[in-house]
């Protein structure tokens, strides 16, 4: 069963103040307690130019590294699959064939990689189906900076936690 990120304003996360600097690797480039750290990846995956902009602008102000800004699951597949991101941000309703799941559960189910959900749609129904791409949570829309910082956060934390 997977965990479910909220950000409802009155649920708080146990992440801190909402800044990071980066995210703890191994030499090998996996997660786990490292003497490394550098920056998150993260890969936004967004067709609504406002937002993916405002997602954007939390991220960098957070100190993440901003892989792509991309509108189609199609595409969220192939990058993804080249740049290897440390996590991606998924809305489900996407421009193209595919959504958002169908995205998140090809990119968990061929590279390991896996997916906040950041998305208008979590009804139940959306949610189970989901589950397939193992996603670290859901910020349902619309958030503030704050919020989307704290989820993100908590997803990275929930990365650097696993050996």
């Amino acid at each position: 069963m997977i965990s479910v990120l909220s950000v409802d304003p009155f649920h708080q996360l146990a992440s801190g103040s909402g800044k990071r600097a980066g995210i703890s690797f191994s030499p090998e480039g996996k997660a786990g307690t490292a003497t490394q750290e550098r920056r998150a990846r993260v890969l936004v995956v967004e067709d609504d130019y406002f937002v993916s902009m405002e997602i954007e602008s939390t991220l960098i102000e957070m100190g993440c590294d901003v892989i792509g800004i991309l509108a189609t699951a199609e595409d969220a597949i192939d990058c993804a699959t080249r740049e290897r991101p440390d996590l991606v941000l998924m809305d489900i309703r996407l421009a193209g064939s595919l959504d958002g799941i169908e995205a998140a559960t090809e990119i968990y189910h061929r590279i390991g990689i896996r997916s906040l959900f950041v998305t208008a749609h979590s009804d139940p129904d959306t949610r189970r189906r989901g589950e397939a791409a193992n996603p670290l949570g859901w910020a349902a829309k619309p958030f503030t900076s704050r919020q989307l910082s704290m989820s993100v956060n908590a997803a990275l934390d929930s990365l650097g936690s696993k050996n």
